[in-house]
Parts: C-alpha cells; sequence; structure tokens
C-alpha cells in the first residue's frame, strides 16, 4: 500500500511516470507470486515461485533506491521505505536458501534410502 501511494505522488513527467510504472509492476507483483508460491503444489514450484518473489522485491529495491537517488521525495521518507523493502528481500532470500537446502536434502535422503526386503 505504500508503494501504491509513493507512485501516485510521483511527478507527473516522463521519468515519474516510467519509474512509478516499473516500481509498481515489481512492487505488486511480490505479493501476487508470494500468494502463489504458498499455493505450490511441489517443494520445485515452490522454490521457483519464491524465487521470483525474491526477484521481483529487489527489482522493486532499485527502483526506489533510484527514487531516492533523483531526489523526488524527502530522503528520510524514501529511507524507512527502502529500510523494510530491504528487510523483506533479504527474507525471501533466506527462504529462497532454506527451501534449496530442504529439498535437496530431502532429495537426497530419497536417493540413499535402502528398502528392506
Amino acid at each position: 500500500m505504500r508503494i501504491i501511494k509513493l507512485t501516485e505522488n510521483l511527478p507527473d513527467n516522463q521519468s515519474g511516470k516510467i519509474i512509478g510504472n516499473q516500481l509498481i509492476r515489481s512492487a505488486t507483483s511480490v505479493g501476487a507470486n508470494y500468494r502463489a508460491a504458498c499455493r505450490s503444489r511441489s517443494k520445485q514450484e515452490f522454490i521457483s515461485k519464491i524465487k521470483i518473489v525474491e526477484e521481483e522485491a529487489d527489482e522493486s529495491m532499485y527502483w526506489l533506491e533510484l527514487i531516492r537517488e533523483i531526489k523526488f521525495f524527502n530522503v528520510n521518507r524514501m529511507n524507512g521505505i527502502i529500510k523494510e523493502a530491504d528487510e523483506l528481500t533479504a527474507i525471501f532470500t533466506s527462504t529462497v536458501k532454506t527451501a534449496k537446502t530442504n529439498y535437496l536434502n530431502q532429495k537426497s535422503k530419497i536417493k540413499n534410502h535402502v528398502n528392506p526386503k
């Protein structure tokens, strides 16, 4: 919601519109893809979808940092939202790593499992 409000207050010029469109797409994609990841039918599908969430969160960080550097808004206003975006990106990055590790560990246990007869 903060991103939507932020993009609505960007300058009404070419750069404001382009950056705003890119930011709104990547930021809303985070939520939509996270929801899809939660409904995954397999661990592999979850990993694939949560990786997309991580990438979109990181892209959103890029656009927010660009907005801060261009000084469309007060730096203090931008620092709070960038901190939140950075924390979310770190959470999704950690989730990807954990999910991959768990999947690989599970996969190796299956391959090494001996069926007694």
